[in-house]
């Protein structure tokens, strides 16, 4: 009863509201805290829980109706390099217990998202890793973070295909509804190979229980809205697009790693994202609950408009790389038509 609870209350407010707002970073807001480059934010959960709940917090109060728990790492196969592979069931349990009681807590509703990362190893063939043990490593703790009080499984910033599909087969024996996004950093594709068109297939066919799919991280917002554009284009009307695009472009400066992105260019990627006809929109890497503040008040401010060209991405938020230039370019226009005559085929035999 109480899971299909969670999963109403995910599909009322995507029911209710043309979009939805995610949250922002994680680890590069912990840093500000006193985080320190490659301990595991996951400890925080028992260490400094209410620097955890704080953030969670700020990032509710700025408008965020989904909070991604603090597990990205917490799979046995990421804690093990800090010798805490036996911690899987304490770590995620708290990770969600935290977040449910702030979402809780607040006067909306507000969904919490169980964040699980990648491995970090390579499924066979490419690597050691048999895919029996990923979804074994993944069910462990996508079922923590269940118990814990999570509304959502959260599978992000995966590259390969295999492992998505074995995390969100694992993912699916808890009942819950999942969230899918990948990683295009590669000439607009991802680590890979896989192209936008390419994951869409990947996620309407392999992925149980699926209640929304898209992209996260990368190498900017330009890039992230192309993808977006590319994918938007291959999806169905009523498919649910995500984007959590990072706070501009990392650059490294006296010995940390920096965003140059400010709230008013994700204030922009945020409009763009929404215009492309993305329904979650959210901030991934360098992302502040000041950056999601902004990104709230545009979209609640700033009427909705066409779809942009990426022309007016590139004018608005910065160049693009060499290597998605072409894909993003005339290549996606044409897949962008492509994909617009399908969906005219689609609604004509609904119709």
């Amino acid at each position: 009863m109480e899971l299909l609870m969670s999963k109403a209350t995910l599909h009322e407010l995507l029911t209710d509201r043309d979009w939805l707002m995610a949250d922002g970073a994680t680890g590069t807001n912990y840093f500000v805290q006193g985080l320190q480059a490659g301990d595991a934010p996951e400890l925080w959960n028992i260490d400094y829980p209410d620097r955890v709940a704080g953030l969670h917090r700020e990032f509710i109060a700025c408008g965020a109706d989904i909070i991604l728990t603090n597990s990205f790492g917490g799979s046995s196969s990421r804690l093990k390099l800090h010798g805490s592979e036996d911690r899987v069931l304490e770590l995620n349990r708290a990770a969600a217990g935290i977040a449910r009681q702030e979402a809780d807590a607040a006067d909306r509703p507000v969904v919490v998202a169980a964040s699980i990362g990648p491995t970090g190893d390579l499924i066979e063939p490419l690597g050691e890793l048999s895919t029996a043990d990923a979804e074994n490593i993944f069910a462990d703790q996508a079922s923590a973070l269940a118990e814990g009080g999570a509304d959502v499984i959260w599978l992000e910033t995966m590259s390969s295909a295999e492992e998505l599909i074995a995390a969100s087969l694992a993912s699916s024996k808890t009942g819950l509804p999942v969230v899918a996004t990948m990683t295009f950093d590669t000439n607009g594709r991802t680590m890979m190979g896989l192209s936008p068109e390419q994951l869409v297939e990947t996620y309407r066919g392999n992925i149980p229980n699926v209640i929304a799919y898209g992209a996260n991280c990368g190498v900017g917002a330009s890039e992230l809205v192309g993808t977006m554009l590319s994918m938007r284009a291959y999806a169905s009307d009523d498919e649910i697009l995500v984007a959590k695009g990072n706070c501009g472009i990392p650059q490294f400066v006296d010995g940390e790693i920096v965003y140059d992105g400010t709230p008013a260019l994700m204030a922009e990627y945020a409009c763009l994202v929404r215009d492309a006809g993305v329904r979650i929109i959210g901030g991934c890497c360098g992302t502040t609950p000041e950056h999601l503040l902004a990104m709230r008040t545009a979209l609640e401010t700033r009427p909705k408009a066409s779809p942009p060209t990426m022309e007016k991405v590139v004018t608005l938020l910065g160049p693009i790389s060499d290597g998605a230039e072409k894909f993003y370019g005339a290549e996606n226009k044409k897949e962008v038509d492509s994909g617009e005559r399908v969906r005219e085929r689609r609604r004509r035999k609904r119709d």
